[in-house]
């Protein structure tokens, strides 16, 4: 099975959406932490994931990580704080807010304030108070949830929030979607009457697979569709519909087609035959339902459109407007040092969404540090959303690439100066310091085995599922143990500088060799395997290791990833020369990139389909980072795997479309 860098995609289609009417986030409050390497390889050691618990919270009278929201229980961290006279503030971290409420957060300069719009005015908006946390942003929403006539309560580590019941009395569409193929744009609006405001959610679903209806000649070929599927999304209310509305949208069954016979004559004679007619375009409303108190509207978008959810009072209503650009523009001053902005940007007649974090690593206390999977060495994928949280990282978007079937890296991983995953192919790279100062370029890894009679043989891969002819490496850091990753193998133990054991790798996948956490192995494939010859059990070796460019060496945190993107603001991008793929070079998707300014900050973008059409190809990408002032960029792992992470949630998707990633760049908070 061919690996996805091989490829030059992440293997996407492997990735199934699934629906989910709620945006649940899957909080963990532990923490990991890595040990600190020395550089020198012989002396690599395991970098261990600790699961010791989160710091305790200063001034706090009781939290947890638990919401039961009119008696649903979701994950989301909450707190409360003691006042005078015996009472408490309650607290909930912006993401759970914004998710679970459908509360939207208006664009603010102070980290502090907060200013929000939920079924009310956004000239006059309500500010809360923000307050940053450990890995976490709290609101204080003790006036909101008095105002709105919530009762909330403790029970352990659930906060019970129960708001008051709501009826939904009308959903209207003021207009429908015409036919994708004549008018693949035309936006649509769906008006949702309430008595009271309430909480709700929306939710990105699969592709709507349309069964393909036969034409009505019989000697004509069934019409195939020219536009891609529709989309399910799902808009969650806590109220019950009027039951008139429920049977409004509840959809026919479908009659069955006529059964019709060949005509004969036309058959016999050179009629020319009539062209099908192709089908009517779905109901954007497919179906209004509910579910334990909640009203559940599930739609039917077509490819190009999504939508954008807005409330108003007075009266209180949903507005939900299906339209091409439904990114709305944000400018938050999240932390110091940490800011979150979306819109779009131009690039010729395309319109591109892109959502990104500005960080200023200068700013006392904030960090980046690569982050991965699995808490036991390397092999492994998570949701990006689950690994910032068990690093405790307040930010982060995903990083390089890996295998989707065996769930491996393919390419560098370097943290606090010791080499997790070496790099492949001469890929481009980012690198950093603990200072704030970044490097971009290709990179290579140069090492060495030298014998005891000063003989050297490079080892081509290390910690690498990139698996070719040649000596591959395998430290602590790689897990416990190493699985032969292809047929016939030799594997030589080395400990403590020497050679203790010559065996036989056997058949892929079936024998786990223990790794010495005083060494390494070396294994030998294809090619290779003579050398075994001139390593005989006993002998002395030890590694030379540099890096091409040298620079790189000099920086403790690397990931890589690929294509480099731009240098010194000149669109760099080649591709070719870093062994992508003819397809991936073309394709266009989903992207994420990382790059620096000339103010010094960095960013971190991830950029989305384009108004109506597909995302970007890798040279409008490029394009895309010169233009928002890039001086260096780097484009990261895309597709289903982007993944922006802010605060226990993602800004820049629905969790429910974000594939498992293997790895990240995380960014941290130190307490002052």
């Amino acid at each position: 099975m061919p690996s996805c860098c091989q490829l030059g995609i992440s293997d996407r289609r492997f990735f199934r959406a699934t629906v989910s009417p709620i945006l649940l986030t899957v909080l963990c409050l532990t923490t990991t932490c890595a040990t600190n390497a020395q550089e020198s390889p012989k002396n690599s050691k395991q970098i261990l994931i600790s699961q010791s618990p989160a710091p305790p919270l200063t001034g706090v009278a009781s939290s947890g990580n638990q919401i039961s929201l009119n008696g649903r229980t979701l994950p989301g961290t909450w707190l409360q704080r003691p006042v005078k006279s015996g009472q408490v503030t309650t607290h909930l971290s912006d993401g759970v807010f914004r998710q679970l409420i459908g509360v939207n957060f208006l664009n603010s300069s102070n980290s502090a304030k907060q200013p929000i719009q939920w079924f009310s005015s956004v000239t006059k908006p309500l500010v809360l108070t923000a307050k940053l946390l450990g890995s976490y942003r709290y609101l204080d929403i003790s006036n909101f949830a008095q105002t709105s006539g919530w009762e909330i309560r403790t029970n352990g580590n659930t906060l019970v929030i129960a708001t008051p019941k709501t009826q939904v009395t009308n959903i209207v569409q003021s207009q429908q979607l015409s036919d994708a193929s004549v008018n693949p744009l035309q936006p649509a609006r769906i008006l949702v009457d309430l008595d009271r405001p309430t909480p709700w959610q929306v939710a990105q679903g699969s592709a709507i697979a349309k069964p393909q209806i036969p034409s009505s000649d019989p000697d004509m070929p069934t019409l195939k569709p020219t536009t891609p599927p529709n989309r399910e999304w799902t808009i969650t209310l806590d109220g019950i519909a009027d039951p008139v509305l429920i049977e409004r949208y509840t959809p026919q069954p479908p009659a069955a087609p006529p059964a019709l016979l060949p005509n004969l004559l036309k058959q016999l004679l050179p009629v020319a035959p009539t062209q099908p007619i192709p089908p009517a375009p779905d109901p954007l409303i497919q179906k209004v339902e509910v579910v334990k108190n909640q009203t559940i509207i599930s739609l039917s978008v077509p490819f190009g459109l999504s939508p954008q959810v807005s409330t108003v009072a007075n009266p209180n209503r949903l507005i939900i407007d299906i339209r091409p650009d439904p990114l709305e523009e944000r400018d938050i001053t999240w932390a110091p040092g940490l800011r979150w902005r979306q819109n779009y940007v131009n690039l010729g007649t395309s319109r591109f969404p892109v959502v990104w974090l500005e960080v200023d690593p200068r700013k006392f206390g904030l960090t980046l540090k690569p982050m991965w999977a699995s808490p036991n060495g390397l092999a492994g994928t998570a949701p990006l959303i689950q690994t910032a949280q068990r690093y405790l990282a307040v930010a982060g978007i995903n990083g390089g690439y890996f295998n989707r079937n065996n769930r491996l890296p393919l390419g560098a991983i370097r943290r606090d100066s010791q080499w997790l995953s070496g790099p492949i192919l001469n890929r481009g790279a980012i690198a950093w310091n603990d200072s704030g100062q970044f490097y971009f370029g290709r990179l290579t890894l140069e090492e060495s085995l030298i014998t005891a009679n000063n003989q050297r043989l490079p080892i081509l891969f290390l910690n690498s599922g990139y698996v070719q002819s040649g000596i591959a490496r395998y430290t602590p850091a790689w897990g416990a143990t190493y699985t032969p990753l292809t047929d016939n193998e030799i594997i030589l133990v080395v400990q403590k500088d020497q050679i203790t054991q010559q065996l036989p790798g056997g058949k892929v996948g079936e024998t786990a060799v223990p790794i010495p956490q005083d060494g390494y192995l070396l294994t030998l494939r294809a090619n290779a395997v003579s050398a075994a010859s001139q390593l005989p059990i006993g002998s002395t070796v030890s590694i030379s290791s540099s890096t091409t460019p040298t620079d790189f060496s000099r920086y403790p945190h690397i990931i890589g990833a690929g294509p480099l993107l731009i240098q010194n603001r000149q669109i760099v991008l080649d591709a070719k020369a870093e062994k992508f793929s003819n397809a991936f070079i073309a394709e266009k998707a989903i992207r994420s990139g990382i790059c620096t300014t000339a103010t010094g900050t960095l960013m971190i973008a991830a950029v989305h389909n384009r108004a109506g059409g597909y995302g970007p190809t890798l040279a409008e990408h490029a394009q895309l980072m010169q233009q928002m002032g890039c001086v260096d960029a780097l484009n990261l792992d895309g597709g289903s795997s982007t993944s922006l992470y802010l605060g226990g949630q993602l800004l820049d998707r629905s969790p429910s479309t974000a594939a498992r990633v293997h790895n990240g760049i995380g960014i941290f908070l130190k307490p002052r």
